[in-house]
This record gives C-alpha cells, sequence and structure tokens, in this order.
C-alpha cells in the first residue's frame, strides 16, 4: 500500500479552502496551483516576473518537504489571466524548467484574486531508490 500525505504551507487559503500545498502520494508528488504570495507575509508583488519567482520559491520548498526537486517535475501548468504576462516570466521558468523539459501548458483564465497575475501548478515523480524486501 502506498502511503499518502499532505504538505501544508502555512498559507491561510489551505486552511480557508480546505486543500494542501501538495500531496505526496507513493512515488508522485502533485502540487497545487501555486500563486506569488509570500505565505510569511501574506503579500504579494505587483510585477509578473517577481510573482512568478516567488510562485516557483513556493513550489520549490514544496518539493524540498516532498524529498525531492525540480529536477523530479514531470508536468507543469501555467496559468495566467493576461496572455501578455508570460513571455516576461520565460527567463524565470527556463532556471528551473530549461534542462528539466517538463511536459507544460499555458492556460489563459480568470484567477481566484484580481492580484494574482500566475499561477503554477507541478506533478513530480521521486526518484527514491526502492527499499530492499525484508
Amino acid at each position: 500500500m502506498t502511503e499518502r500525505h499532505a504538505i501544508l504551507s502555512g498559507s491561510t487559503f489551505e486552511e480557508q479552502i480546505g486543500y494542501a500545498r501538495a500531496v505526496v502520494d507513493g512515488d508522485w508528488v502533485h502540487v497545487s496551483g501555486t500563486t506569488g504570495f509570500d505565505y510569511a507575509t501574506m503579500t504579494i508583488s505587483d510585477d509578473v516576473v517577481e510573482q512568478a519567482e516567488q510562485c516557483l520559491r513556493n513550489i520549490g520548498a514544496a518539493l524540498a518537504e516532498a524529498e525531492c526537486t525540480f529536477a523530479d517535475v514531470v508536468r507543469v501548468r501555467y496559468l495566467l489571466p493576461d496572455r501578455e504576462d508570460f513571455e516576461p516570466c520565460w527567463p524565470v521558468l527556463r532556471r528551473c524548467f530549461g534542462d528539466v523539459r517538463p511536459a507544460a501548458t499555458m492556460l489563459m483564465c480568470g484567477l481566484a484574486d484580481p492580484r494574482m497575475k500566475i499561477e503554477i501548478e507541478v506533478y513530480a515523480r521521486r526518484r527514491v531508490p526502492p527499499q530492499a524486501a525484508p
């Protein structure tokens, strides 16, 4: 039986809405759509590139807690209200994913808060060595 557990970031949204930043289910790590909020201060920049950087810091923290890294990401989804905001984020995104080359999708859609300019969701597969049989 595979182990399933939730990873919480401390975001007030997790408690208010009822979700986890990430769920680890066996080797799979499902990271929720993550915005550019700094969860320590619950603030968000007005700049989309700064938001993308904070999204990736938040995702990186969840991946680390799940004992994996950006190198383990197999799929990424980018959600943006304004398609013009996507290209300025490419250099930031390339720093995390350029060598990894996960499957990727960009969707244009409304986000939960008008201050949010980008939301990023990832799926990763942990590369842990198999445990020896008893």
